[in-house]
């Protein structure tokens, strides 16, 4: 890891950008296979899906058969274990839970809010090497506690047609309605556009590589609405001298390990603790088995020593992390300021790997820079709000002559004319 000592303000937009493409590198590879899908349906799904994932299937659907064999397949250990993760995450969304809101706003104008589901979402489970069946929990769990009628998923298949039977097994568990053999750029066109085969939705959610994530923002052009561009991952850790440098260094080799173009950061006002979590990085990173894709990761990722917490608490708000740790005795200042994270995670004892599995909160998150102005998916993500008015006669009669005049002041006649017939014929 690169070691950076006390960076200028100015030098911070170069120091904390991310090793990753942007949307004009993947953008016309995307345009390319989105008219193919949307002109060919499933002969473009099946043909992109031998490109890229080297396996031809004249049947993209998974059986029930398939959902069967992979139940009889997974241990009775990793079934607790999603269980548990599965009561917290639907005790925590259950809570997001609001009741209608209704307001008097003058007498006789009733105006209420009520939220509704979105009826047909789709979900992009990525497969390969880390099959990502924790992400259908985040996903499923809050799409059918808000109502969603309609849940499609798509996932790679391996190089023998087959889905990782924890995927299969954890979906049917949460009631995903249909599950599809696609992966990558082909499996947003597929939700964007439908096929003869996968039906449209109405919007995608789920996180994934760099073509993922260009494909879900082109998606939008569509009409098609996303969760967020969430694309490769990265944490952020503060730590100080009351950190645990084995920890740290955990963490942070935790995101490594999700994929060579993920990034992980450490800020600390401590150097002492920054060469000690340098050295237990290196000695841990010997011992995993995703060492390859971790150390390229490491390449690209920095510790960062800065003078104050105002330093650190400035710069962590430029950077606007996915996950943020913070280890500190002054955690509380760090809680009070910060204001760009996808999700916070609080002291020595709280991985980040606890939100990505089975705290409770979700753990699909804005990247990129995107915490900035993008939440977390939540309940609120799967529901519209609506908005609905009753005026009675008396309540046209205490706005009407408002609206008559903002309507002439506007030049919009016909607008004012809707208030001014009702008026006339209270008369």
């Amino acid at each position: 890891m690169k070691k950076i000592k006390y960076p200028k303000l100015e030098s911070w937009s170069e120091l904390l950008k991310r090793p990753t493409q942007t949307v004009a590198d993947v953008e016309s590879t995307v345009d390319e296979i989105f008219s193919e899908i949307k002109s060919k349906g499933d002969v473009a799904i099946k043909k992109y899906t031998q490109l890229f994932d080297g396996i031809f299937m004249d049947d993209i659907s998974v059986s029930k058969d398939e959902i069967a064999i992979a139940e009889k397949e997974i241990s009775e250990a990793l079934k607790d274990a999603i269980n548990i993760a599965k009561a917290n995450i639907e005790k925590f969304h259950s809570a997001q839970k609001t009741e209608r809101i209704t307001v008097e706003t003058t007498k006789g104008v009733l105006c209420w809010q009520e939220k509704r589901p979105i009826q047909k979402v789709g979900l992009y489970i990525p497969g390969g090497s880390a099959p990502l069946f924790s992400t259908i929990l985040m996903l499923t769990l809050p799409a059918n506690l808000a109502g969603c009628s309609e849940i499609v998923l798509c996932t790679p298949p391996d190089k023998n047609g087959k889905i990782n039977p924890a995927i299969l097994y954890t979906a049917n568990l949460c009631g995903v309605t249909k599950i599809f053999k696609i992966g990558g750029i082909q499996a947003i066109g597929a939700m964007t556009f439908g096929t003869e085969t996968v039906p449209a939705v109405y919007k995608i959610f789920g996180p994934g590589n760099q073509f993922v994530t260009v494909a879900k923002q082109i998606a939008t052009k569509y009409g098609v609405a996303i969760d967020m561009p969430a694309g490769p991952s990265e944490l952020l850790v503060f730590a100080d001298d009351t950190a645990n440098p084995s920890f740290v260094a955990s963490d942070l080799l935790s995101q490594a390990e999700h994929g060579a173009d993920s990034q992980v950061i450490l800020v600390t006002i401590s150097e002492k603790l920054l060469n000690l979590v340098r050295k237990k990085i290196e000695n841990q990173l010997q011992q995993l088995s995703r060492k390859t894709i971790a150390e390229q990761v490491i390449e690209n990722s920095k510790l960062i020593l800065v003078k104050s917490n105002a330093d650190a608490i400035n710069l962590i708000n430029e950077y606007g992390p996915e996950h943020f740790i913070v280890i500190s005795k002054e955690e509380d200042f760090f809680i009070e300021n910060i204001r760009n994270a996808g999700s916070i995670f609080i002291g020595n004892y709280t991985p980040e790997s606890a939100g990505d599995y089975a705290s409770g909160t979700n753990h699909t998150l804005p990247t990129n820079g995107y915490a900035k102005q993008y939440s977390g998916v939540n309940l609120d993500s799967f529901m519209k709000s609506m908005t609905f008015q009753k005026i009675s006669e008396e309540g046209i009669q205490n706005i009407g002559n408002a609206i008559e005049a903002m309507a002439e002041a506007e030049g919009l006649q016909a607008h004012k004319n809707a208030v001014t017939l009702r008026l006339k014929s209270l008369e």
